[in-house]
């Protein structure tokens, strides 16, 4: 899972300030939200805290996507794939892709990652999207 970790730190960017994300949301480090209340703005963190930070919450995205996907039979790729949505997008979004994961219970790469493209995350992140789709796609190969 390091890799998939180092993809996601290339994916959010680092920034040792509160910012808002392109949702407009309070974030910082690698794509923390800032959800509890002790983030000052301006305020510059130490590295190795916010490093600290991202660690707790790849643990999270990666129990997370653990229980998605549960007894489904599919490669590491894919898993990894799914760590990286729930990572951005969190679990509540990621199992409303209902048909990614009908597809994914086929066997169906191709057509999970269709399905990721057809999605609101595509419009709002493109580029991430289309990556992450085509790792699903070619994880069948």
């Amino acid at each position: 899972m390091d890799e998939v970790k180092q993809r996601i730190k290339e994916h959010e960017g680092f920034r040792d300030k509160v910012y808002l994300c392109s949702e407009g949301k309070r974030t910082v480090g690698y794509g923390h939200l800032c959800v509890e209340d002790h983030w000052e703005d301006d305020k510059v963190y130490d590295k190795s805290y916010l490093e600290e930070i991202f660690n707790k919450d790849f643990d999270s995205a990666l129990y997370n996507s653990r229980t998605l996907i549960s007894n489904r039979n599919i490669n590491h790729i894919a898993q990894g794939v799914i760590c990286e949505m729930v990572f951005q997008l969190g679990i509540g979004n990621v199992s409303k892709f209902k048909k990614m994961f009908l597809a994914l219970d086929n066997s169906d790469y191709e057509e999970a990652s269709n399905q990721m493209l057809d999605s609101r995350w595509h419009k709002q992140t493109p580029r991430r999207c289309e990556e992450l789709a085509n790792r699903m796609k070619m994880s069948s190969r």
